[in-house]
C-alpha cells in the first residue's frame, strides 16, 4: 500500500523500524520480534541500511522476504552513500519487481573508516538528488525522508537545515520521519518551523525507549545522537541496574507517546532495535489507560 494512502487515514499511525541481522541468531531474534509485533497492526515497518551502505544486500533480502512472507507494509531504506547510480537503479528495479511500494531515502552516513568520503562521480551527493532521480524513473514509489528535531550535526544553521529539508520535499518526498528525540517540545518546534517554511507533508515522530545504561551512552555518542533531558538522566543515574533503567525508559517513552497522541500527530515511529518487549509494554500501558479510545489492539 502506498504511503500516501496509509498516512491519509484518520488518527495517529504507528510504525516500527528494524535492521537487517548479520547472524543466524540475530535473524531468529528479529523474526520472533516481528511475530510478536505484527498483531499490533503497524501501519508499516521499515528496514534500515548500515553506515556507508554496509548492509545493502542484507537490507534488500530482508525487505523482499518480508514483502513475500508477511502481510506487513514494508518500507525499504535506501541511501546514496556507497553506491553508484547504476547500483541504486538496480536495487530500485529489484524492489519494483518484488512489489515494494515505499522507500525511506537518505543521504546516509559515510563509512566510519573513510571520514573524508567523497561520493562517486556517478553517484548522488545529497538525498534530494536521489529523491528526484527516483521520482523521475520510478514515480510509483512513495518516499520518506529524514528530519532532525534537534538539528542536523553537519548543519548548525537551523534556517539552512530547513531549506535542505524543503529541497527533499520539493524533489518529491511524501512524508518526513524524524530522528529519535526525548523532549516532545523539540518535535513540536520542528513541526512549527516546517510549517513556517511551507513544508506541508506529514511528519512522523521517531521514538526509542532507553533500555540500558550502555544504550544511553551509545545514543549520546552517535553523530545523530539525541539530547538526553536532565530529568531523564537523573532518573537513570538513580537506577540500580539495567532492569530499572528499562522501566524508566518505557515510562518516559509512554509519556512521550501519550502527549504526541493527544496532539494528534500523524505518525509515531518506534525504533525497535529488533526487540519487541519495550514496544509491547508501551502499547499495553496505553491500552489500559485509554481504554475504548485506544484503537490499536494489545
Amino acid at each position: 500500500m502506498h504511503i500516501a494512502h496509509i498516512l491519509s487515514r484518520p488518527g495517529t499511525q504507528f510504525s516500527f523500524e528494524f535492521f537487517p541481522p548479520k547472524t543466524p541468531e540475530g535473524s531468529a531474534i528479529l523474526f520472533e520480534t516481528i511475530e510478536q509485533l505484527t498483531p499490533l497492526q503497524p501501519a508499516f515497518v521499515s528496514v534500515t541500511y548500515g553506515a556507508g551502505g554496509s548492509t545493502r544486500d542484507l537490507t534488500r533480502d530482508l525487505v523482499i522476504r518480508l514483502q513475500r512472507e508477511t502481510s506487513l507494509n514494508v518500507v525499504a531504506h535506501l541511501t546514496a552513500v556507497g553506491a553508484s547510480r547504476a547500483e541504486l537503479h538496480a536495487i530500485l528495479e529489484d524492489y519494483a519487481r518484488a512489489g515494494i511500494e515505499n522507500l525511506m531515502v537518505l543521504r546516509g552516513d559515510p563509512p566510519r573508516d573513510h571520514p573524508d568520503y567523497v561520493p562517486p562521480p556517478d553517484g548522488f551527493r545529497y538525498a534530494a538528488d536521489l529523491v528526484a532521480y527516483i521520482k523521475k524513473h520510478f514515480p510509483h514509489f512513495g518516499i520518506g525522508v529524514a528530519g532532525f528535531p534537534e538539528g542536523h550535526p553537519e548543519t548548525p544553521n537551523r534556517l539552512l537545515e530547513i531549506e535542505h529539508l524543503k529541497a527533499k520535499v520539493e524533489a518529491g518526498a511524501d512524508y518526513i520521519c524524524t530522528q529519535l528525540f526525548f523532549d516532545n517540545r523539540d518535535f513540536y518546534d520542528f513541526c512549527e518551523r516546517c510549517e513556517l517554511a511551507g513544508i506541508s507533508v506529514p511528519i512522523l515522530a521517531g521514538i526509542m525507549p532507553i533500555t540500558s545504561l550502555s544504550g544511553l551512552k551509545r545514543m549520546a555518542e552517535l553523530a545523530l545522537g539525541a539530547r538526553i533531558p536532565a530529568k531523564l538522566l537523573r532518573a537513570v543515574q538513580r537506577a540500580e541496574d539495567d532492569k530499572a533503567i528499562e522501566r524508566i525508559g518505557i515510562h518516559w517513552t509512554t509519556e512521550q507517546v501519550f502527549d504526541l497522541y493527544d496532539h494528534n500527530v500523524k505518525g509515531i515511529h518506534f525504533y525497535t532495535l529488533n526487540r519487541s518487549r519495550p514496544t509491547l509494554k508501551v502499547y499495553e500501558i496505553l491500552g489500559k489507560s485509554l481504554g475504548e479510545n485506544w484503537q490499536i489492539p494489545i
